[in-house]
């Protein structure tokens, strides 16, 4: 896959017809898109674990809710954080920091808090993470389970992740937002 090819750093919305329970209605932002699969996180799925309850010292540096979110069904044992940094790129990244696309990036949770606590703009902790094989990824978008938009800095720490779904269909073009009206059970209309 080439680079004009990668995904990386948008986000896949969940069309109204996926009905896997891990992903209905979810907001995913790629992390990761290349020739091995894809990797995402799932940004509006908030558990009722608090980030101090399991990450010394990265809670005073979470955006509210300051829980530990479901990034995905696999490998929900460990841990991973996203991160946005505001301002231009430097000619150096900040140890314990990897951009991943724009100003969004990835925080190494072994560093100290400390080295990060200036320089991020807003942080969320997930547990687990979706993932894809090669190929798996394209085709279900072209099987339309998932539509694929830009992400913005602000998604990462929406204060109300429930209603991210909802927001980022609002803010499309056309079709797309008037599917935010979409209601969760349409047998209910």
């Amino acid at each position: 896959m080439t680079a004009a090819l990668s995904h990386t750093g948008r986000l896949l919305v969940a069309t109204p017809v996926l009905t896997d329970p891990n992903f209905v209605r979810s907001v995913v932002l790629l992390l990761d898109h290349d020739g091995q699969g894809a990797l995402g996180v799932v940004l509006n799925r908030p558990s009722p674990v608090e980030v101090s309850d399991v990450l010394d010292g990265w809670a005073e540096l979470a955006g509210d809710p300051q829980v530990v979110f479901q990034g995905g069904p696999v490998g929900l044992d460990s841990a991973l954080a996203v991160a946005v940094m505001p301002g231009e790129p430097g000619p150096e990244e900040p140890l314990g920091w990897r951009r991943v696309h724009g100003a969004i990036g990835l925080v190494d949770l072994d560093a100290p808090p400390q080295l990060l606590a200036g320089e991020l703009g807003a942080l969320r902790v997930f547990a687990g993470y979706a993932g894809w094989t090669p190929g798996q990824l394209e085709a279900e978008i072209a099987e339309g389970a998932w539509f694929l938009v830009e992400a913005e800095p602000g998604d990462i720490s929406c204060r109300r992740p429930e209603r991210l779904w909802r927001e980022v269909l609002r803010r499309q073009r056309g079709e797309l937002a008037v599917l935010a009206t979409y209601p969760e059970d349409p047998t209910l209309n």
